[in-house]
């Protein structure tokens, strides 16, 4: 699935499972209020997948297109929700530290 958020464009893809247009909205919502923050964000690639693990077999991996170098982030949690949660905080962390090294030049 592709959605465009302001300049940014999102590709949500599931692995062994169905799409979910619940985590769809979720995720794009999370990712909305990130490039809102960091307006320099260019593409966003989302994967859902299923683990093996009984009991932390949600996974949710972003990877940011910006400036430089990639920026990825994975988690894995009872649920999705809380994955992308986590996922999104990480990847809040790295962007700060970006956006520092750039108002360094």
């Amino acid at each position: 699935m592709n959605f465009k958020l302001n300049i940014m464009t999102v590709n949500i893809q599931y692995l062994h499972m169905l799409n979910s247009e619940s985590m769809n909205t979720y995720v794009t919502d999370k990712l909305k209020n990130l490039s809102q923050k960091f307006d320099w964000i260019i593409n966003a690639e989302v994967h859902f997948e299923k683990s093996n693990n009984p009991t932390q077999d949600k996974i949710c991996k972003i990877e940011l297109s910006v400036p430089g170098p990639r920026i990825f982030a994975t988690s894995t949690e009872d649920n999705f929700e809380q994955a992308v949660k986590h996922t999104i905080k990480d990847l809040e962390k790295q962007l700060k530290k970006r956006k520092q090294i750039f108002a360094s030049y």
